[in-house]
């Protein structure tokens, strides 16, 4: 269930005869998309159109689109999905949305700028607890939660994508349970594809997946396309649709993004042994790590994210140059993205890394620190 607060604002959408819906338009002269010199229909193949022509409320909707949304919601367990043109988008659209003036967002210290971005456009009061520090969430959910029709958003990711942890997430759903007014916003963008048996992500690995308010999910990282999803209940679906201003005033993916999500769906589902191959990785890679006596250098981690903590701009920098010379595309994260003194070389770990290659790259970053 949504809030009682964002089904009354639907209601009054019914009432006053303003409700939008999603509808498919075929076989009908076309006099209302965007398509201006008709080049979606020409720039394809088979006669296909290639642009989406408008947005999701106008021309856009498509049955591929609702198909697709299905699909999405079926492998994800959850009532409802509704598709957006990206992460930032599907951040910017349910964050700004959902939380209403009086309401209150508490969100994790590290959680991504389209997160942030969000929070500054919604009306709701904001305040940041410690990295994934329930402690001091609960001494903010204490002291500043219980008040008279007031919502609580609780926002984290499943993977940090400066940092690659992941949150004690069984422990925040039981923390949000001891409050009748708290709903829990979990970002799986780094989740999917890497996490869990089948690469569903965090909270469905966790089987907390019910007890979460909404997820996003995004397809431009393990997936390999591009676009995003919302996952929640059927009411939030139809808020969104109603009141997420980057879904409504958006042209619509063309529908090559849409068949590109659902190729990508069913080579996860098709290719179940490239998760457990990574998740391997991963683990042999934590090994390696100890091996070539990097540990106290790395922060350990059981996603594809791993850190290598290089302090100062100029000595990270230089580090990741004397990695791509050596062959090995490794990219700096400079402060003010972390913090002075938690510059990094972020590696992104992948199904097709040999370990053979990992093992050289850590024997070569080993003695590139002996230099240093």
């Amino acid at each position: 269930m949504i809030p009682e607060k964002l089904l009354l604002k639907l209601s009054q959408r019914y009432a006053q005869g303003s409700m939008r819906e999603l509808s498919v338009s075929q076989g009908l002269i076309d006099f209302s998309s965007n398509d201006y010199l008709g080049f979606s229909s020409m720039i394809a193949p088979s006669n296909v159109t290639q642009g989406a022509t408008g947005s999701r409320l106008l021309t856009g909707q498509t049955q591929a689109c609702q198909l697709l949304e299905q699909k999405i919601a079926q492998f994800h367990q959850v009532e409802s999905a509704l598709i957006f043109n990206s992460g930032y988008d599907a951040n910017l659209g349910l964050i700004s949305s959902v939380a209403q003036r009086g309401d209150l967002i508490f969100y994790d210290e590290y959680v991504h700028a389209s997160i942030r971005d969000a929070i500054r456009l919604s009306n709701a009061k904001a305040l940041k607890y410690r990295h994934d520090d329930l402690g001091h969430l609960k001494i903010l959910l204490d002291k500043f939660s219980n008040s008279e029709n007031r919502e609580v958003y609780l926002i984290t990711e499943s993977v940090f994508s400066m940092d690659g942890d992941i949150p004690n997430l069984k422990a925040l759903v039981q923390l949000s349970q001891q409050y009748h007014n708290v709903h829990i916003i979990l970002d799986e963008a780094h989740a999917l594809g890497t996490l869990g048996n089948r690469g569903e992500g965090l909270a469905q690995s966790l089987g907390v997946h019910k007890d979460i308010f909404a997820r996003v999910v995004t397809y431009g990282k393990a997936m390999g396309c591009h676009g995003a999803a919302v996952l929640g209940a059927f009411d939030l679906t139809q808020y969104l649709v109603n009141y997420a201003r980057s879904f409504i005033y958006t042209t619509a993916l063309p529908l090559h993004s849409l068949h590109c999500i659902d190729s990508a769906y069913d080579l996860l589902d098709a290719h179940q042994d490239r998760v457990e191959q990574l998740q391997l990785l991963i683990k042999s890679f934590n090994r390696l790590v100890i091996q070539n006596g990097l540990r106290l250098r790395f922060r350990e981690s059981v996603t594809p994210i791993q850190l290598c903590i290089i302090p100062g701009n100029s000595q990270v920098k230089k580090m990741a140059s004397q990695l791509q010379i050596a062959g090995f595309d490794i990219r700096p994260i400079l402060s003010p993205t972390v913090p002075q003194g938690e510059e990094r070389l972020r590696i992104c770990l992948h199904s097709f890394n040999s370990l053979a290659d990992c093992e050289r790259m850590l024997q070569e970053l080993a003695m590139l620190w002996k230099e240093l």
